[in-house]
């Protein structure tokens, strides 16, 4: 068995922070465009299902890690609102697709608006302009790390 190569103290310090910051900003990010009707869960689906033509409820499980029954729950409420809709597959009549409706486009499309308005608003209130050049440093070296 290989042994992996020692981990310097920078390394794990720098590994431990960004994961615990992002968790933290992502949850600070999510719920500045909190709807009062719709659950995080239906947002992430929601925030799925934009730019697609449509998917299954089967692919929608499976790329929010839950089971089907739990998908074809959260689409069914999405559906009452207007949200989404379920039409027939063009390439294959026995299954159903699931797509955003016109007010579902309108909703992502005002969710991210939210989103990106409150983290500027945040970095300008409370960041010079030095640390907002350092933020996109830094992400520029995060966006490596998500490149093979």
């Amino acid at each position: 068995m290989n042994e992996s190569p020692r981990l310097s103290p920078s390394a794990v310090q720098a590994s431990r922070e960004v994961r615990a910051v992002i968790s933290r900003l992502r949850r600070r990010i999510l719920n500045a465009a909190e709807a009062e009707d719709i659950t995080l869960g239906q947002a992430s689906v929601l925030a799925r299902l934009s730019g697609r033509q449509g998917v299954t409820a089967s692919e929608l499980a499976s790329a929010e890690g839950v089971r089907h029954q739990s998908m074809t729950s959260t689409v069914a409420s999405l559906t009452a609102l207007g949200l989404v809709e379920r039409r027939p597959d063009p390439d294959d009549g026995r299954r159903l697709l699931i797509a955003l409706t016109a007010e579902g486009h309108r909703r992502v499309e005002e969710g991210r608006q939210a989103r990106q308005e409150w983290l500027a608003g945040e970095l300008q209130e409370k960041c010079t302009e030095e640390e907002r050049r350092a933020v996109i440093a830094a992400m520029a070296v995060l966006e490596r790390l998500t490149h093979d």
